[in-house]
């Protein structure tokens, strides 16, 4: 009998519902308030409008850089412009000393040194304006970063390391050096 109790139990069991189980209903999508819709329509308005903004600014970024190009092409093309301003005068001056020396007579030999000489001091002052500047080494000490050594010299005259004679002119073009100064370097004469 006490089977048949044990059985008995487990069907009834089996056939009642859980009681944690909920029922199925059907849930309807929430409708927004109008306020909601008002204030979404809003934020739809104001993304449209920074979007418009961001393609704006991407174009015009994207025209200053073609811009800025082009610009740094004509600056690197036309640098040099103003430096041949400057020397165009001193052409024409050596062009007039060239005529006047095929025209000359039997003493215009110090006319014509006179007006070579005038050419070559505008051409100096012209070179001097764009930024390039003569380095003058004689009696200076020797210094690597702006003079060539070509050889030395026993002299008394002169302290050893310092330069004797400069055989060619240097240059610097406002801070950079374009050519080193050729020298010949002094050097205490054997005892």
């Amino acid at each position: 009998m006490r089977r048949t109790n044990v059985q008995t139990e487990k069907q009834t069991a089996a056939a009642a519902p859980p009681a944690a189980a909920e029922p199925l209903v059907p849930v309807e999508p929430a409708t927004p308030t109008p306020e909601q819709l008002t204030e979404l329509k809003e934020r739809a308005a104001r993304a449209d409008e920074n979007w418009d903004r961001l393609l704006r600014t991407s174009a015009d970024f994207d025209n200053f850089k073609k811009r800025a190009a082009r610009e740094k092409q004509e600056a690197i093309k036309y640098a040099n412009e103003s430096l041949f301003l400057k020397l165009v005068p001193v052409l024409d001056s050596l062009d007039m000393a060239l005529a006047a020396a095929q025209t000359a007579g039997p003493d215009s030999g110090q006319s014509l040194q006179a007006g070579v000489s005038m050419v070559f001091q505008q051409l100096k002052g012209a070179l001097a304006e764009a930024g390039l500047e003569e380095l003058d080494a004689v009696g200076k000490p020797f210094d690597p970063n702006f003079h060539e050594a070509l050889s030395q010299k026993e002299t008394p005259d002169v302290p050893e390391g310092h330069v004797v004679q400069q055989l060619r002119k240097g240059y610097k073009l406002r801070d950079r050096l374009l050519r080193p100064a050729s020298v010949v370097v002094a050097k205490q004469p054997a005892a």
